[in-house]
């Protein structure tokens, strides 16, 4: 069975940071791709950045290019995500997601856990 565990989310003040951590298992995580989703109060779910495989090539939305970066440590079984200069906007729950392959293409399957909060407020 496939789980997905996020933690390392908190209340942190804008221009703060972060690092979330998405533990795995279940399956063989250095062979797919992940990526990180996120999901606003009222909104639906913003795709956020997706790393390969090898954890060689990422990828990030417009709104976080810059501040965030993501990782993957395949003897772990882990990907993290770490996010600075963090802003109001970027308040959500934050889930990991794993793709069918080990490219950051198609459809992804989030975790069917609560996900990490991450607020972001003075």
């Amino acid at each position: 069975e496939v789980q997905l565990v996020e933690s390392g989310g908190g209340l942190v003040q804008p221009g703060g940071s972060l690092r979330l951590s998405c533990a795995a298992s279940g399956f063989t995580f250095s062979s797919y791709a992940m990526c990180w989703v996120r999901q606003a109060p009222g909104k639906g779910l913003e795709w956020v950045s997706a790393i390969n495989s090898g954890g060689v090539s990422r990828s990030y939305a417009d709104s976080v290019k810059g501040r965030f970066t993501i990782s993957r440590d395949n003897a772990k079984n882990t990907l993290y995500l770490q996010m600075n200069s963090l802003k109001p906007e970027d308040t959500a729950v934050y889930y990991c997601a794993k793709y069918r392959g080990p490219y950051y293409s198609g459809t992804y399957s989030k975790s069917g856990g609560q996900g990490t909060q991450v607020t972001v407020s003075s």
